[in-house]
């Protein structure tokens, strides 16, 4: 089994989002002392720190550590990367995938980076729209390809699990710039390898 690096928290902080889940866990009916529940609000707090972990990470900076001049100029397209986020209306997860592709302009970035940008932006309160357009937007400043393509298909839990109770609804979100915005042939060919 291979080792998982335990993650660093903010003493700190850690304490100070626990004493607010211990007292929510009141508020709800709950007995934060009884045995099942009294490390519950430390858990829970270092998973919500863990969970928005990519406010202090920066998107096009992992992009530029791993730049590469390169003549390729066709479609380079990284599919099916897995995508949990919190939607920032309820607090919720989101679960998906994400699709990017882009069209090199004389640079390429490591392909590992891309899943890490989409895991920066994910790793934040969210709402789909917005994290579709964060991707790209990013890869687009941070690359200046000829064009960036990102397509979102998503379940949330926030609407299976509550409200409508729509457990099989996915939501689809994309944002193309360059020659994706500009080509219908570039955009339905980035379509067609993702499978949509």
């Amino acid at each position: 089994m291979p080792y998982i690096k335990e993650e660093k928290y903010d003493e700190k902080t850690t304490a100070e989002i626990a004493a607010h889940v211990e007292a929510i866990l009141s508020l709800i009916g709950e007995d934060p002392t009884r045995e099942g529940l009294l490390k519950t609000p430390s858990r829970v707090a270092k998973a919500l720190q863990f969970l928005t972990k990519g406010y202090g990470e920066n998107g096009k900076e992992i992009i530029k550590s791993a730049i590469f001049d390169e003549k390729y100029q066709q479609m380079v397209i990284v599919k099916d990367i897995e995508l949990f986020s919190m939607c920032e209306h309820h607090m919720l997860p989101f679960i998906g995938k994400c699709h990017i592709a882009y069209i090199p302009n004389g640079k390429i970035t490591g392909l590992s980076k891309l899943a890490r940008v989409v895991e920066t932006y994910a790793r934040r309160l969210q709402v789909q729209e917005r994290l579709t357009v964060e991707i790209r937007d990013c890869i687009q400043e941070a690359l200046h390809p000829l064009g960036v393509a990102v397509v979102i298909e998503a379940m949330h839990t926030c609407m299976s699990m509550r409200g409508v109770q729509k457990s099989n609804a996915i939501t689809t979100t994309s944002a193309f710039s360059g020659a994706f915005l500009n080509s219908a042939k570039t955009r339905s060919e980035f379509l067609q390898l993702i499978g949509k």
